[in-house]
């Protein structure tokens, strides 16, 4: 260990005085192996891979300080809202709120706060689905990828103000 590295806090204890095993974080390393596929789906020229560049992860999740907590919810942040977004409006849906989960036996289950987000989101025009291990969520992206794209009327820009950011 050199100087400038921290010692390492040692890992908690059992009952039996042993090290506790590290944590798996199942669901967030099958929802990377989620991304990478769709990545290579778009390389690949599919159809799905389309949505690669239109799908984003809220990282709602995870072990954070309480300090760093009340930050974020003072910033938005709200429990229950989905893992990933897919901002492609397709099928008369505005887009994708799929909640992830990972495959049996590592699968969670769903929060009610995730359950009321995804019925917000569902009545509010979007697609809302929940999706258990990588499989099943390859399978709800190809089907909403299949889906006839959603058009707005170009023409129309509501005035609701903001900077505008449209300027070469």
């Amino acid at each position: 260990m050199t100087i400038l590295q921290k010692p390492r806090r040692p890992r908690a204890l059992t009952k039996s005085g042993t090290p506790r095993k590290r944590p798996v974080d199942w669901e967030g390393n099958e929802q990377a192996v989620l991304i990478r596929w769709l990545m290579g789906e778009k390389k690949r020229g599919e159809l799905v891979g389309k949505l690669y560049d239109a799908i984003y992860h809220v990282p709602n999740g995870g072990q954070r300080s309480k300090s760093t907590g009340a930050a974020m919810k003072r910033q938005g942040v709200k429990s229950g809202v989905s893992d990933l977004v897919v901002m492609d409006a397709r099928g008369g849906w505005h887009g994708l709120y799929m909640e992830f989960k990972a495959s049996p036996p590592h699968t969670a289950p769903l929060a009610d706060s995730q359950r009321a987000w995804l019925a917000m989101a569902e009545a509010r025009g979007y697609c809302a689905v929940l999706a258990v291990g990588l499989e099943e969520a390859k399978r709800v992206l190809k089907r909403y990828a299949e889906l006839m794209p959603t058009y707005r009327h170009h023409g129309e820009r509501p005035a609701v103000g903001g900077t505008e950011w449209r300027k070469g």
